[in-house]
């Protein structure tokens, strides 16, 4: 699985409460993805094109355990989020709805904002299009790669119940 895209840099600790503001919680998620990071970059969820990649500094989507904030950064299309480190949580609700997230050090450094970036998840690698630099990312298990080229826990579990005979609802 590869993302190809624009590079939209961020720093560390990135919180969810700047992914997806509170103050929004009540709306639906198609809403919701137009005030993502908004405090940090007002430009972002309106610019952001699918496909492009968010590299980040260490420890994002730190703070609250909200579902919303990857679910609004995977509305919005974007291909993948590269990252010093994740918050624990994040990185796993990111993973359960199918959105790319790779740990890779020295990421940050490697990247300006709109640089070119590929990443390709089953290598664990992360390019700089732009400046020709390849880095090598934390390699994923083959169960968490599965779930994301899947799409997320729900479409692997119902392709699993249907090889299986069973009907997934």
């Amino acid at each position: 699985m590869k993302a190809k895209g624009r590079v939209w840099k961020f720093g560390d600790n990135i919180d969810t409460d700047l992914i997806t503001p509170g103050k929004y919680m009540d709306l639906p998620i198609d809403e919701l993805k137009r005030h993502v990071l908004e405090a940090v970059n007002p430009e972002f969820a309106a610019k952001v094109k699918p496909g492009d990649v968010m590299v980040a500094g260490r420890n994002f989507g730190c703070g609250s355990s909200r579902e919303t904030a990857p679910q609004a950064i995977k509305a919005l299309g974007v291909g993948a989020i590269v990252a010093e480190s994740f918050a624990r949580i994040f990185f796993r609700n990111a993973v359960a709805i199918g959105l790319p997230v790779i740990s890779c050090p020295n990421v940050a450094e490697a990247f300006d904002n709109g640089d070119e970036a590929e990443v390709d998840i089953e290598k664990a690698e992360v390019r700089n299009l732009t400046k020709n630099v390849t880095l090598k990312a934390a390699p994923l298990s083959e169960d968490i790669k599965k779930v994301i080229l899947k799409g997320g826990i729900v479409p692997l579990l119902k392709e699993l119940a249907e090889e299986q005979g069973g009907k997934a609802q």
